[in-house]
């Protein structure tokens, strides 16, 4: 009997520090899914959720107000999307590149930015943190009730988010011209499509996405902004939007893996498993790259991902 009791103890808190894990990597991944759908390859994920993480740290910080940090959050997300967005579609630079040079160049700003905003303040800053809100009936479910239904209301908002961006992306006639677009943007083009903005709509709604992703983090699992926050994140966001073959319901089931395994190895150190932590600590990227190895054959990415539309060629 105790050790059937222990069992659901440990299966519970398992999969609610999963679900708590995965939220992060379901706003990024669904972010990147937008844009990869139109045929924008976006590798700094990395840099957009850190923007999140920070822009929503320093408008609670300022104003004490939550939801000001959650827009806060999104808007910085969007701002560093579109920078990418003009060096990719209207510059028509290597997408690549330029997402790599974005996440260097805003681990060092916002680093730089948060020493600024924190100068005055000798003792390390916190923040409020969102509460949970646990719904009723369902939260009493045994297991799969506090994990998925006692939680914040970022993560009920992540559900709805799944669902809508399914009905989106498959149910609607604005759906499938993003789709066309990121496979044959000449194509659509000519039916009278227009290829740049939705274009740059996608990569809006990639920065929001992750912005919030990021905003998760400081105001929800954290409370509090550090440098480098994300931890290579981004990067596992990538692999989750691979993974989940650019479907919302894909992407959030690969997130949940991962999240699973993010939250395994704080398990591991928990009831103290004698290995050093720094490889407790690389399970989850372990994993990343396992992931990646399987999945890399089935992948059927859009025909003009990361390649630059060109109008008036022919």
């Amino acid at each position: 009997m105790l050790e059937q009791m222990f069992t659901v103890a440990f299966l519970t808190t398992f999969l609610t520090s999963s679900v708590r894990m995965a939220v992060p990597l379901i706003f990024a991944g669904l972010g990147e899914t937008f844009s990869e759908k139109a045929g924008i390859l976006n590798i700094g994920v990395e840099a957009i959720m850190l923007s999140g993480a920070f822009f929503s740290f320093a408008a609670t910080y300022v104003t004490g107000n939550l939801w000001l940090g959650l827009i806060g959050g999104m808007i910085g997300g969007m701002m560093v999307s579109l920078i990418h967005a003009v060096f990719s579609i209207c510059l028509r630079k290597d997408q690549t590149v330029t997402g790599i040079a974005l996440n260097m160049f805003i681990l060092g700003a916002t680093s730089f930015m948060f020493k600024i905003l924190v100068n005055n303040n000798p003792d390390f800053p916190q923040i409020s943190t969102f509460h949970k809100i646990a719904i009723p009936m369902l939260c009493d479910i045994p297991v799969i009730g506090p994990a998925f239904f006692n939680q914040d209301i970022i993560v009920y908002a992540s559900y709805v988010l799944i669902i809508l961006s399914t009905l989106f992306l498959y149910g609607t006639t604005w759906g499938l011209s993003l789709t066309a677009v990121g496979e044959h943007p000449r194509a659509a083009d000519t039916v009278g499509i227009k290829v740049y903005t939705i274009r740059y709509l996608a990569a809006m709604i990639n920065g929001v996405l992750g912005g919030l992703g990021g905003a998760y983090l400081t105001l929800v699992q954290l409370g509090v902004f550090m440098e480098n926050v994300t931890s290579g994140r981004g990067y596992i966001a990538l692999a989750v939007v691979i993974f989940g073959r650019r479907h919302p319901i894909g992407v959030f089931l690969a997130a949940l893996l991962f999240g699973a395994a993010d939250a395994f190895q704080f398990r591991l150190q928990a009831i103290g498993i004698q290995l050093p932590s720094q490889y407790l600590t690389m399970l989850p990227y372990v994993v990343t790259l396992v992931v990646l190895l399987f999945s890399a054959k089935g992948s059927s990415d859009p025909q003009s991902l990361g390649k630059p539309y060109i109008g008036d060629a022919r």
